[in-house]
């Protein structure tokens, strides 16, 4: 535990960035003036009603009144009902092993295998992104994770080779802003050189990549995935929250392909009455550049980025601007448990991707355990706590003893907050998204 901001005259205790219980809120869950949406049956672009009339219709074919979260259809499916109290559901049966091992590959409770793993290396950031960490909570004086509590590289290294052993084929390295963090390209080298791993990543914001974009290649990261939420200078520079310009960005995107780190993706989150009208912009300049862009649906992660339901640009809004300049087609899924509903256009051009976690949830088929900076296990990114690795790891704990930890973890996962999610779960408390990778 740390005291806050003793300094100011502000004390406040916590455990961690990742156990902080201090909740920011700015307005409830689903309330305010609602934009109407067009409808839009399968993919957007043609026979729209009138906005305002009806309620919403997906990509994928579900039809949601976004509001209230729910499906007004009588038909419709409905959620699979939490497990009373007192009742635990059984896990659900092991996988057949893993070549070149013993032990069965543990399935949770939904029947969902572990496949990948986003490791956090720090929860510092050089923006202050108003979705993420807003400068007005996480200012000068916010009190960060100490050096001590933060995992090693060698540690990092160690429960990574774990995690591969019981199943993830997949790592991505993330923050906070992981390149803030000195000598990333040495962990880079190590956990590129573990057995098993298909698939080495990394999410940044691309502030430093002319600088580390060759030295992360070098040392064995194989592609990059870059947050880019407007090319339009002063929207960035607002969302960035530090007045950090667009074109440096854009130089370390370049710098990324020069490297070889493809292919490069463009992470872009999309908020309403922010940056929605640059959509469009940004979905031309990533196909006339080669690269795979992913719009991301304003999340409710954590409890500090004022979320409403009302700023959230939906799957089928975004999808609809972009169809109506340059058609699009439904793309499958590459791997199981792929998050983003993929597109390509029709002239051939490329890809573009939606991540709709909050219109469009994808929990059942959610494949991602997530290592915080300070060693914790989190089994959903609207976790409220998560499991400690690191105090058994330096307790000297064998690698048997951890990988049965996480084994145990694991088995006993539930997680489906995003098909959850209404006016119940506005109060719940969530671990801020930068402490555990986003």
């Amino acid at each position: 535990m740390r005291i806050l901001g003793a300094g100011s005259g502000v004390v406040e205790l916590t455990g961690g960035t990742s156990g902080h219980r201090r909740w920011y809120r700015r307005g409830p869950v689903g309330v305010g003036a609602q934009r109407p949406v067009s409808a839009v049956t399968g993919l957007p672009g043609a026979g729209a009603p009138p906005a305002g009339t009806g309620p919403q219709a997906s990509a994928r074919g579900r039809v949601y009144d976004v509001p209230a979260m729910t499906d007004p259809r009588s038909t419709a499916r409905p959620p699979a009902p939490a497990p009373a109290s007192n009742v635990a559901p059984a896990p659900a049966p092991a996988t057949p092993p893993a070549p070149g091992t013993s032990a069965p590959l543990p399935l949770d409770r939904l029947g969902r295998r572990m496949h990948d793993l986003r490791i956090s290396v720090t929860d510092r950031c050089n923006f202050r992104c108003t979705y993420c960490m807003p400068a007005e909570v996480f200012g000068r004086d916010y009190a960060f994770l100490p050096r001590r509590q933060i995992l090693t590289y060698e540690e990092v290294a160690r429960l990574a080779r774990l995690f591969v052993a019981v199943g993830v084929e997949k790592l991505r390295i993330t923050g906070g802003e992981p390149t803030v963090r000195h000598d990333l390209p040495d962990l880079v080298r190590m956990v590129a050189a573990i057995d098993g791993v298909r698939d080495l990543t990394l999410t940044t914001n691309g502030s430093t990549l002319r600088r580390l974009a060759g030295p992360l290649a070098d040392a064995g990261l194989r592609r990059i995935t870059v947050s880019l939420d407007s090319l339009d200078d002063e929207v960035f520079r607002r969302m960035n929250g530090v007045d950090f310009p667009v074109d440096r960005v854009l130089d370390g995107i370049a710098a990324a392909v020069q490297a070889g780190l493809a292919p490069v993706k463009v992470n872009m989150v999309v908020r309403r009455g922010v940056n929605e009208d640059s959509i469009l912009p940004v979905a031309r300049w990533a196909r006339d550049a080669g690269l795979i862009l992913r719009f991301i649906e304003f999340m409710d992660v954590g409890h500090t980025n004022g979320w409403r339901m009302d700023e959230v640009v939906p799957q089928v809004e975004i999808l609809a601007r972009i169809d109506a300049a340059m058609p699009l087609e439904a793309l499958p899924a590459t791997y199981a448990g792929e998050v983003a509903d993929r597109f390509r256009y029709r002239d051939g051009s490329g890809e573009v991707g939606v991540i709709a976690s909050v219109t469009q949830p994808f929990c059942r088929a959610c494949t991602r355990a997530r290592l915080s900076a300070e060693g914790e296990l989190y089994t959903c990114l609207f976790a409220a706590a998560g499991t400690d690795l690191k105090t058994p790891l330096r307790a000297g704990a064998t690698d048997d003893e951890l990988s049965e930890r996480i084994r145990a973890v694991w088995t006993i996962r539930a997680d489906r907050y995003s098909e959850l999610r209404a006016a119940g779960t506005a109060d719940r408390p969530r671990v801020e998204m930068f402490a555990i990778g986003g």
